[in-house]
């Protein structure tokens, strides 16, 4: 009867899973998208081709968990519409003679070619024939897993929070967070080998270190040598992009829309499309608003870009932890290379490869949304880095209209060998 019973159970939690989670080698490739499915299709200058694909048709629907989902075609409640703090923390700022130089863009290359219309979505079309051999789509569109089993026994990886990736981030915790936003500097960051790549976003996470979930936004950059793509975009275009997992990318995860879950209402923004313009050495700096909030009504976690579009959302259906709130917030910087925390190092950059400074990768504006359902700075916050050598992490609030929080760093240099 006992064993019966476990085995019951055990079938149980594995159905929990397959719902919730794709696995990597799950549906997440059986794909009912593409150039047969498209209504049009735009050849970008960049060289991306975006399908515009019907709102109902997207690969989201390909989800276990979501084959009879209703489209939310906007949130029923929006915490940038009730909030007078951030009206007045701009005033503020103009008032006292600090008028912003950031340009906010929510542009990508491809609008250049044309746009998709009403009723469709626009879907980076990726090309399968770019796949190493032995490998799946999904092996490319998930981030490598965080936790190595040799972690604690490999020297390399002693002083890094997750094995083969390097962070410089700013952090709060301590409340239950139901969303969290921050302008982000557009930059154009070096990644030094295929298989390496860095990006700048902001994070909602819950869980353990080993098997937490998380929802991610913000831009990255990624490389692709001799038409084999093991990176995440295959060039070095500054893109922007979207990521969740429920495993601590062990077994789940992927950036964009290259598996089934995040579900887009906009026919303007295309996850993974390149980012235009992006910010220059002495010119005007340009930056994208990222905010990602849940829905109290729906459960359905938001993205907002550029406080002017809705791009889509995360159904609540999809997690377990995040179904409630999230148990921490970061804003920063992540680069991947099996070469970080080792010598020689990887010189792939983070933020724009400068260290900490005003010049430097920048976050402005952090936000967060707890019970009160109202945009706040956060109560405590703490800056971390891995490897402050390579890639550094500064906190600054004095003698400004509000914080700020800059990072990045060259990779290996005199400093990281």
């Amino acid at each position: 009867m006992g064993i019966k019973l476990m085995s019951i159970l055990m079938l149980q939690v594995t159905l929990v899973a397959i719902s919730r989670g794709v696995p990597r080698n799950g549906s997440s490739s059986k794909q009912n998208f593409g150039p047969k499915f498209a209504v049009k299709s735009i050849q970008s200058e960049d060289g991306d081709v975006i399908d515009c694909i019907g709102i109902h048709n997207q690969p989201a629907f390909n989800h276990p968990a979501l084959r009879n989902h209703k489209i939310q075609m906007r949130p029923t409640y929006d915490p940038i519409m009730v909030t007078k703090n951030e009206k007045d923390t701009r005033e503020a700022s103009d008032h006292k003679g600090n008028k912003d130089l950031y340009i906010t863009t929510t542009a990508q290359i491809w609008h250049k070619s044309g746009s998709c219309p009403e009723g469709t979505i626009p879907i980076r079309r990726v090309l399968r024939k770019n796949k190493s051999k032995g490998t799946t789509v999904d092996d490319h569109a998930r981030k490598k897993p965080t936790i190595s089993p040799y972690q604690f026994n490999d020297n390399k990886n002693m002083n890094l929070l997750q094995a083969n990736h390097s962070l410089a981030i700013l952090h709060t915790e301590g409340y239950a967070y139901f969303g969290a936003k921050g302008d982000i500097k557009v930059c154009y960051p070096s990644v030094e080998l295929d298989d390496e790549y860095t990006t700048s976003q902001v994070a909602l996470k819950s869980g353990p270190y080993n098997q937490y979930e998380a929802l991610e936004s913000g831009w990255a950059v990624s490389i692709n040598k001799q038409n084999v793509n093991p990176s995440v975009y295959g060039d070095r275009q500054t893109r922007f992009f979207t990521y969740w997992t429920i495993d601590a990318s062990v077994e789940t995860g992927c950036f964009d829309a290259t598996c089934p879950g995040f579900v887009q209402i906009s026919k303007d923004i295309a996850l993974g499309a390149a980012i235009y313009p992006i910010s220059k050495p002495n010119e005007l700096p340009y930056q994208i608003t990222i905010f990602i909030f849940k829905d109290p009504f729906t459960g359905n976690w938001w993205v907002n870009y550029g406080d002017k579009v809705y791009i889509g959302y995360w159904p609540g259906e999809l997690f377990d932890r995040l179904s409630f709130s999230a148990e921490t917030v970061q804003w920063g910087g992540e680069v991947y290379s099996a070469r970080v925390g080792t010598s020689p190092h990887t010189a792939t950059q983070m933020g724009n490869g400068e260290y900490a400074d005003r010049h430097a990768g920048t976050i402005r504006r952090m936000r967060v949304v707890q019970n009160s359902q109202v945009i706040k700075f956060p109560d405590w916050v703490n800056s971390y880095t891995d490897e402050y050598n390579c890639y550094d992490a500064r906190y600054r609030w004095e003698f400004l209209p509000e914080p700020e929080f800059y990072y990045g760093g060259p990779g290996r240099s005199y400093m990281c060998p």
